[in-house]
């Protein structure tokens, strides 16, 4: 469930002292709050939801937990690989069958920072999301806004969060769109990456970060991230990759391509980072309030 967490303050997702996971989810059928708990001992994983979506999230918590994915027909090629599923046997690629959840702060992640992402995200739900329902509240957990609340925003509040017009933009005119999109859900990661490729401002990298979660999808790389390719090349040859020097080692992967660089995430292995981290922009408005 971790792919869901947006930085370490994401509002919508919460670890308590016990380990079990929060959840504020907004559904098809409303706002409502998931508390997932595995049980390792006992080979169980136990959950509860409240709130007008609260059956919905709870129907769909074996997909969730990667219960429709299978790696048959995966062949690691690779000792690295084939190392790193010996220690993680039960991964498993899980879907939320929810697009916007995925969308929007996929599109508050190009290209920038994660801290400038995840923080612009942080004052979204702030200011325009709702608090989760039931226990969600007292843990401080939020929702995501409504789509009929993202098109309201006007320009300067965006810019107030550090987005940018082309990120605000895309939000809007995604959020214009919000039920046929999740309609795409139908048709398969497929027909909606091309569905959404007809929105300016919805790239190959936006749409591999959203088959990954709103469809489990395990031929969904992440082309066009700044340290995708990189650490790849890197742990499985020892030179970073570019993009289309990525794409070429992965083809004899297809149709499963995403598990080789879920796979080297799992086993921890990245580039070693030499220089500075790259700075936020600074040229962007300061956020003046924001409700907690």
């Amino acid at each position: 469930m971790r792919l869901h967490k947006r930085g370490g303050g994401d509002p919508t997702y919460r670890v308590d002292e016990a380990g079990r996971t929060w959840r504020g989810i907004r559904t098809p059928e409303g706002p409502a709050t998931l508390l997932v708990e595995a049980r390792p001992a006992l080979g169980e994983v136990h959950a509860r939801a409240w709130g007008p979506g609260a059956t919905w999230v709870l129907d769909g918590l074996p997909a969730l937990l990667g219960a429709e994915d299978s790696w048959e027909g995966f062949e690691p090629r690779h000792p690295v690989l084939a190392e790193a599923r010996k220690h993680h046997p039960h991964a498993r690629l899980g879907r939320t069958g929810l697009l916007m959840e995925a969308l929007v702060p996929a599109i508050l992640e190009q290209k920038v920072t994660g801290q400038e992402a995840f923080a612009g995200f942080r004052m979204l739900v702030h200011r325009y999301g709702e608090r989760a329902p039931g226990p969600g509240a007292e843990r401080r957990l939020w929702v995501q806004p409504a789509p009929t609340v993202l098109r309201r925003i006007p320009s300067w509040e965006w810019l107030r969060m550090h987005v940018d017009h082309a990120r605000s933009r895309a939000v809007v005119t995604v959020a214009r769109v919000a039920d046929s999109l999740e309609r795409a859900i139908e048709v398969g990661p497929v027909e909606a990456e091309r569905r959404l490729r007809t929105i300016p401002g919805i790239g190959r990298w936006t749409c591999a970060e959203v088959r990954q979660r709103t469809f489990g999808d395990p031929d969904a790389v992440s082309f066009g991230d700044y340290h995708v390719a990189k650490d790849v090349g890197w742990a499985l040859t020892g030179t970073p990759f570019d993009d289309a020097e990525l794409e070429a080692y992965l083809e004899p992967w297809r149709p499963q391509r995403g598990r080789v660089p879920a796979l080297v995430a799992m086993a921890g292995l990245h580039r070693p980072r030499h220089g500075a981290r790259m700075a936020p922009r600074t040229h962007l408005p300061a956020s003046v309030t924001r409700r907690v």
